[in-house]
């Protein structure tokens, strides 16, 4: 008998490799969803779990939405694919258009990618060949941020400052240099919305231009609010000081919007939340709720008009995706932002923000917790870690969580919440409650 002839045993998970996740304590006791609605999610045995991350930051709208499920299954029978180069297909041209409409400031292109790490990835080689375009192909430097996360892209993880993500895979990027981090919990320790301190770290950018020559530099890259990294804000006057920076040195500032994009602050996109407008922005996650993978750059006319120069039968940018701009994904976008649209779900969580915040700062006090951060609906929990076993404590209130129906996202020993945004204020009293007796039961 071949192997291909084999049963197949639907409860075997040695198949899998599973990503950013350790596979042999998962295995010997997973945790498994089966469906999802609404604002829940549900186990094979059927126990409800309260959905306190938008799956991983993306699931804005809820889950299950009719119209999006409705707009897959309708292009899915009409075309299931088209192929992007040197061809086209209405639905992408009609969602972009309609991201088009949406973007604040200057920004007005779209290039469509499948993730936020292969977003990251374009935006970083549209910086490089911009420059070139333009005469100055000198300018072959990023500027990451420590603590920031790009994706898993050797672009991404070059720019990118989380350690873990980067010490298995030897060099990465050359010309990358890092701003220091904003985390500062002895001046902004418990801070509601933006801290107070740390607008001056946004000068270290001076000294990292000096030390490399500003006409080197292609671009500076940050995320708005850090989220990966355990939710940690901008201090005021930070990002402001950061673009003028760029601005006077000609140097690109791009935004990762992977996770603040599409409501996550209250507005469409972060650049609108802190009136700070970048040169490129990338985005995934939210742009299709999640329903079918992925992700797009925006860019500047300006970014887009450097390029459209030689002879119009010249390809402009030697880049892109057999899926950049897929049927379903375009058709899971116009009908994921007809739903923010209807609903006014941006502007609800603007609403509610006020209620989480005082709601998530209730927590201090509670048993192991040493600072709490928010803006928008999302919020960080940072705990004490365990003396030589960091990460531990807050993998075990993960797991409580789970078992009593709460499904939260830990980061070293910080908890992350980041709901929905249909969510209702009994749910976020609940994801509260069901937090705190967690962290009393956990040691």
């Amino acid at each position: 008998m071949s192997a291909a002839s084999l049963p197949v045993d639907p409860n075997n998970l040695e198949a899998l490799w599973m990503p950013f996740t350790a596979n042999r304590q998962f295995k010997r006791k997973p945790r498994l969803l089966s469906r999802a609605e609404g604002m829940y999610y549900y186990t094979p045995d059927n126990r409800q779990v309260l959905d306190g991350t938008a799956g991983l930051w993306c699931v804005n709208a809820g889950h299950g939405r009719k119209s999006i499920v409705e707009a897959i299954q309708k292009q899915a029978a009409t075309m299931d694919f088209a192929p992007g180069f040197q061809m086209g297909h209405p639905l992408s041209f009609e969602f972009a258009a309609r991201l088009q409409a949406m973007l604040p400031g200057d920004l007005n292109q779209v290039f469509f990618t499948n993730s936020g790490s292969e977003s990251v990835d374009t935006a970083l080689k549209i910086a490089l060949a911009y420059h070139r375009a333009r005469g100055e192909a000198q300018r072959v430097r990023f500027i990451g941020r420590e603590r920031g996360y790009h994706g898993v892209g050797f672009g991404g993880i070059s720019v990118g400052g989380i350690a873990p993500n980067r010490k298995q895979f030897g060099l990465q990027l050359p010309y990358v240099d890092h701003l220091p981090h904003t985390h500062d919990p002895a001046r902004n320790a418990y801070s509601k919305g933006q801290p107070e301190h740390g607008a001056e770290l946004a000068d270290r950018l001076e000294s990292i231009l000096a030390l490399h020559d500003p006409s080197t530099v292609a671009a500076v890259i940050v995320e708005p609010v850090a989220g990966s990294t355990g939710v940690l804000i901008p201090p005021k006057g930070y990002l402001e000081k950061l673009r003028a920076i760029c601005s006077k040195h000609g140097i690109l500032l791009i935004f990762d919007e992977v996770i603040t994009g599409f409501g996550r602050l209250g507005t469409a996109f972060a650049a609108e939340r802190f009136a700070v407008m970048p040169d490129l922005m990338t985005v995934a996650k939210g742009i299709t709720n999640a329903a079918v993978p992925m992700g797009a750059v925006f860019a500047t006319k300006a970014i887009y008009d450097a390029f459209m120069n030689g002879p119009e039968n010249t390809i402009e940018f030697f880049h892109g995706y057999t899926y950049s701009g897929h049927p379903l994904a375009c058709a899971a976008g116009i009908a994921t932002l007809d739903v923010y649209r209807d609903e006014g779900l941006f502007a609800r969580a603007a609403d509610l923000a006020p209620y989480w915040e005082a709601t998530m700062h209730a927590l201090k006090g509670t048993r192991h917790v040493v600072d709490i951060r928010n803006l928008g609906l999302v919020a960080g929990i940072e705990l004490e870690p365990r003396a030589g076993a960091p990460g531990t404590r807050a993998y075990d209130v993960l797991v409580d969580c789970f078992e009593a129906g709460l499904l939260i996202r830990t980061t070293g020993d910080i908890v992350a919440l980041s709901p929905p945004l249909i969510v209702q204020k009994p749910q976020i009293d609940q994801m509260a409650e069901m937090l705190s007796a967690a962290l009393r039961r956990v040691a």
